[in-house]
C-alpha cells in the first residue's frame, strides 16, 4: 500500500531563509502547485490525503470542495502554517468541519513540530502523522520512534515513511536523490513495513527558483515542472508494481 499526502498551506517557506513574501502570492503559489497535484491524482485515479491549514483552505475553498468530490481525504495542518497555540488544534478541526462538511479525523502539525498526544486527541483527532521517524540536522531526532502506525495513548500515530537504516523517503529524499534510488528504497519501505507513507507539498510543484525565496540547490532541484514530471513517473511506478493506494484514515480503519 502507498498512502500519499500533502501539507497544503500559505507558502510562507521563504522565512526559513530571511525572506518574506507577500500573503497572496504565498497563496497562489501553493494555489498552482495544488491543481497540478489534482490534475495528476485524477489522470491515474489515486486518492490521497491533504493535509491543509485553515487560512490556506478559505482562500482556496474551490480546491478544496474539488478534492473533497475527487474522493480525497481532508484532514487538518493546523490553523496557521508558521504561528501555533494550543487552541489551534480543535480550533482547526472544528472550522474545517464547519466550512466544508465532512469530518476531520487526522492531524499533521507544520514542520511536523511535536506535539502532545493527549491534547491532539482532546481536540477530537483520532490520528496524527507528525513524526518523521529518522534523524534530520537543526529539526529532529526521532530514530527511537517506531517505523510503523502505533498506538499512543487513545491516539493513533502515522509516522512518515523511511526505508533502510531508516533513510527518509519524504520530500526532499525525493527532489534530491536519483529517482532509481527513490524507487529501490520505497520498494524496501513498502516490503518490510507493509506500507508507505509519503508526504510532499504543493509548492514543489511550482518553480522555486526565485531570488526572493533565497533557497539553497537542494530545495529547488527538480522543483516545477520537473517535479511534476517526476511525480508522474512515480505515480507510473506505484501503477507498474501493482501497489493499492488510499487515504490516511484507512490505514487506522482496516488496521
Amino acid at each position: 500500500m502507498i498512502y500519499l499526502s500533502f501539507d497544503i498551506e500559505e507558502f510562507d517557506m521563504p522565512k526559513e531563509y530571511g525572506y518574506d513574501i507577500p500573503f497572496g502570492q504565498q497563496i497562489s503559489v501553493s494555489r498552482e502547485g495544488l491543481i497540478a497535484i489534482l490534475d495528476l491524482l485524477k489522470k491515474y485515479d489515486i486518492r490521497a490525503t491533504f493535509f491543509s491549514t485553515v487560512i490556506f483552505a478559505e482562500q482556496v475553498a474551490d480546491l478544496i470542495h474539488r478534492l473533497i468530490d475527487e474522493g480525497h481525504e481532508l484532514a487538518s495542518h493546523s490553523y496557521y502554517h508558521s504561528e501555533f497555540k494550543i487552541d489551534d488544534l480543535e480550533n482547526s478541526r472544528e472550522t474545517l468541519e464547519g466550512l466544508f462538511k465532512v469530518p476531520i479525523t487526522g492531524l499533521r502539525m507544520p514542520r511536523m513540530k511535536e506535539v502532545n498526544a493527549e491534547d491532539v486527541k482532546r481536540a477530537g483527532f483520532e490520528y496524527n502523522s507528525s513524526i518523521n521517524p529518522t534523524y534530520l540536522p537543526g529539526r529532529y531526532n526521532k530514530l527511537s520512534s517506531p517505523k510503523r502506525y502505533f498506538k499512543e495513548g487513545d491516539l493513533w500515530q502515522i509516522p512518515a515513511a523511511v526505508s533502510w537504516f531508516r533513510i527518509p523517503l519524504f520530500w526532499l529524499s525525493f527532489h534530491n536523490f536519483p529517482l532509481w534510488l527513490y524507487k529501490f528504497l520505497l520498494k524496501r519501505c513498502v516490503a518490510s513495513v507493509g506500507y508507505a507513507a509519503l508526504y510532499f507539498h504543493p509548492w514543489e510543484f511550482t518553480d522555486l527558483h526565485q531570488k526572493e525565496y533565497n533557497f539553497p540547490s537542494y530545495v529547488m532541484r527538480n522543483s516545477g515542472e520537473l517535479m511534476i514530471a517526476r511525480f508522474e513517473q512515480l505515480l507510473q511506478y506505484i501503477k507498474k508494481q501493482g501497489w493499492k493506494t488510499g487515504t490516511y484514515n484507512q490505514i487506522i480503519t482496516n488496521k
